[in-house]
């Protein structure tokens, strides 16, 4: 069992909550029961499960026969980015994703996220993402790493359920008409309603920054611009609720058939 803080395993996993690291060595932190099962589920290479029997008396992830480590419950919290960790983290290979990658349903939805900053915003989508059977998750010109233990988090694991692919605009914008998916961006000049709009074909939603919304690469780019109705002094609202409201109307439209 592992008790000291100087121990070389235990500092690496403190050098991989910073992005830098992450890239350089290809490796991501998951933390907690439900995202690792989540992630084993999905195929990830699990290098290594530090497991504390004092915050679980019974590993759970036995049967998988991953290459574990107890450590002590003093070291775990050191290490862990949950408030109340429950004694499961693990230190995996990075799973990278690109445009030809992505499996699509018959008809379907795909959300596309510019310059996403924040990884709590980023996570919650994924989690609405995958509630609403959503295809894929491209995010473009990313202000935030997409393995920020805060996306993990905010999204209950589903990060590792989800396709999310990075690419640049002009490549996302031939993947969609190579696929013959229509983009309905959210803009506040727009003069069409989301709920006045037809999302029951292939489509995309488009999505912003709640400060400045989409850029001019994507606005020269979309086939429709579609807004939230709010009421005079309201400009925006935070964007993972936006995301939300037009994922679940395209669904609603849509009558959940896939489901």
């Amino acid at each position: 069992m592992i008790i000291s803080s100087h121990n070389d395993r235990i500092l690496n996993i403190v050098k991989l909550s910073q992005p830098r690291a992450r890239t350089k060595q290809d490796l991501l932190i998951i933390e907690g029961e439900r995202e690792l099962e989540l992630a084993l589920k999905q195929r990830y290479q699990i290098q290594e499960l530090f497991y504390s029997p004092e915050l679980a008396p019974k590993n759970k992830f036995a049967a998988d026969r991953l290459n574990t480590t107890e450590i002590s419950a003093d070291i775990f919290k050191k290490i862990a980015y949950k408030a109340k960790p429950d004694g499961y983290l693990a230190v995996a290979k990075i799973v990278k994703k690109e445009l030809k990658d992505i499996k699509l349903s018959k008809n379907p939805l795909i959300i596309v996220l510019e310059t996403v900053e924040k990884p709590g915003n980023l996570g919650a989508i994924l989690r609405t993402a995958y509630a609403a059977e959503v295809d894929a998750i491209i995010i473009t010109d990313p202000q935030t790493d997409i393995y920020n233990p805060n996306v993990i988090q905010a999204s209950m694991g589903h990060l590792f359920t989800n396709q999310v692919v990075i690419a640049d605009v002009s490549d996302t914008k031939k993947w969609l008409i190579k696929n013959k998916i229509k983009t309905y961006g959210a803009t506040t000049k727009a003069k069409k309603y989301y709920h006045q709009t037809d999302f029951q074909k292939p489509s995309a939603i488009v999505m912003g920054t709640e400060a400045t919304g989409l850029s001019p690469k994507w606005l020269k780019n979309l086939d429709y611009e579609i807004k939230i109705p709010m009421q005079a002094g309201i400009d925006s609202l935070n964007v993972s609720v936006a995301a939300a409201i037009i994922t679940y109307e395209a669904r609603r439209q849509r009558n959940f058939v896939d489901f």
